[in-house]
Formats: C-alpha cells, sequence, structure tokens
C-alpha cells in the first residue's frame, strides 16, 4: 500500500441522488422528482476527494463487491486521483438520498458492507502507521480497525455525523478519537457536547451548522465559530467531509484552531457548486 499523509478508511458508494420539493411525510403518498443523478457517494470517498483536491496525499482504504456498482466506483475515484486500496464485500455500498434544495437529507441504505476477516492487517496498520493521521468513519470495517487504529499512536479523527448523543454504535468511534466532527441536526445543544468530548480525552471537537457555518471548542475549553463561505449551492452531498478535510489538512500543516475553521469553511464551499461530492468529479462523470 502507498504511503500517505492521511489514511482513511470508510464507506465510498454508489449513490442515486433524487431532488424533492420537501422530504416525504411518513404516510402513503406519491411525489414528483425535480431532478435525479448518480454518482459517487460515500463520506470517506468524500473526505478523500477534498484532501487530494487540497493537494494533501491520502490513502482511501475501502470495500467493494465484484459487481457493476464497484466498477463505477473504482473508476471514477481513480481517474479523480484518489489513491484507494479496495478491500472484499459481499456487496458494494449504494444508497438513495432524498434532498431537497434546502439541504434536507433521507439517506436510504440499499447495500452496506459486514467487516472483513482480517486478512490484510498488517498491512493495513503499516499503512495507518505510515500516516500522519487516522480517518475512521462510521462503519463496520472501521469499527473493526479500532484497536489497529489506536496502536499505531497516531491521531485519529472521527465524524459521527448526526449523532444524537446516545446510540450506541458511536461510542467506541469517540472513546477512540483525538478530534471529533458532527453535525447539529439531532443535538440539542451542540456546544455542550463538544465539551463533553473534550472532557473525555479528544483535543479537537467541531460540530457543523449548515449555513451557520461551525463551532468548535479546542483542547483548552475554548469555543470558536466560523461563518460559512455564501455560494450558490446546488447540492450539500459531501459539504462536511470537505469541511473536515479541510481543517484536517490545514491542521496538520500547524494552522491555528481558528484559521483551520476557516480552511474547513472554504473547502466545504468548493463542493456545494456540483452535483457530485467534489469538483474532481465533473470531467469524471461528464456533468
Amino acid at each position: 500500500m502507498p504511503a500517505a499523509s492521511v489514511f482513511i478508511t470508510g464507506p465510498a458508494s454508489w449513490n442515486s441522488i433524487v431532488v424533492l420539493d420537501r422530504l416525504p411525510e411518513p404516510v402513503p403518498h406519491m411525489q414528483f422528482a425535480e431532478d435525479s443523478w448518480d454518482t459517487v457517494g460515500g463520506t470517506s470517498a468524500g473526505k478523500a476527494l477534498s484532501l487530494t483536491g487540497l493537494g494533501r496525499s491520502v490513502l482511501l482504504y475501502a470495500l467493494a463487491a465484484d459487481d457493476e456498482h464497484a466498477v463505477r466506483v473504482q473508476a471514477a475515484l481513480a481517474d479523480a486521483g484518489v489513491p484507494t486500496h479496495w478491500g472484499p464485500a459481499e456487496a458494494t455500498e449504494r444508497h438513495v438520498n432524498l434532498m431537497t434544495r434546502q439541504g434536507g437529507r433521507v439517506s436510504l441504505y440499499l447495500a452496506s458492507p459486514s467487516a472483513t476477516d482480517g486478512a490484510e492487517d498488517e498491512e493495513l496498520r503499516a499503512a495507518m502507521a505510515d500516516a500522519d493521521a487516522i480517518v475512521l468513519d462510521l462503519a463496520a470495517e472501521p469499527l473493526r480497525l479500532l484497536p489497529l487504529a489506536r496502536e499505531t499512536g497516531r491521531p485519529i479523527w472521527v465524524d459521527v455525523h448526526d449523532y444524537d448523543g446516545e446510540a450506541e454504535f458511536h461510542r467506541p468511534f469517540l472513546e477512540a478519537a483525538d478530534a471529533v466532527f458532527c453535525n447539529a441536526d439531532r443535538l440539542e445543544d451542540p456546544v455542550a457536547f463538544l465539551q463533553s468530548t473534550i472532557a473525555a480525552g479528544a483535543t479537537l471537537a467541531v460540530c457543523t451548522l449548515g449555513a451557520e457555518g461551525a463551532v468548535a471548542v479546542d483542547a483548552g475549553g475554548a469555543v470558536h465559530r466560523v461563518g460559512a463561505v455564501p455560494v450558490e449551492v446546488v447540492d450539500t452531498n459531501g459539504a462536511g467531509d470537505a469541511f473536515l478535510a479541510g481543517v484536517l489538512d490545514a491542521s496538520l500543516a500547524g494552522a491555528s484552531v481558528p484559521d483551520a475553521l476557516a480552511a474547513g469553511a472554504r473547502s466545504a464551499s468548493s463542493v456545494l457548486g456540483t452535483r457530485h461530492l467534489h469538483p474532481l468529479l465533473d470531467q469524471v462523470m461528464g456533468s
């Protein structure tokens, strides 16, 4: 496996995006889509694309089956210049994302790979140990790799997305994390949650707030805020991943927390004007 500054493991998927005027109510009914398209998805693919776009060397470790969906995802990421190591899976991850123009989303998981048997663990351990930082996203294989990642002593960054403060699946990730990212969708008090993660041992905790930017708490307990960069929004998929990528890239370059947050906001704005996870995919996907 090639050496990289950032080792990322987690979902890379084939997604169908469906734009609606409103998210569906939980009752039988019919709606007409305003737009739809297929594209690369997955939170780890999004982070890897954004870091690649920023010039940071990455290695994305993701799982895929021997099927047509894998062929599309693998070809797109390769053409976009993202170094990727593919592990075996019984199914390639696939989603249908129901979206609104305002950024509302319901993600329907059609397939999600199980964890592997660990046949490549020595190679994966070496790749993680060579990295400046490890990003572990929420999925079965990254959960399995958590002990190996901790053994390397490298900084671990996690993204718990719309965590509600209680879900058990997220807890091992939070316990291992040096840096924690989330969004405010299901948190009553984002700052209090960020402060609790710092108290538990993290050195940076960040919550994205959509159009309001983001808020962070650093290792010393100081609260920092950054505004969103104004931009015409085409699609919000990948914005949170791009934000984390911008903060991580700047942090590895020695930036202060405020400067890293500003870099995250700029990175997030760069993906909001495309229908894909990152502009690197525009030519690859043909739109």
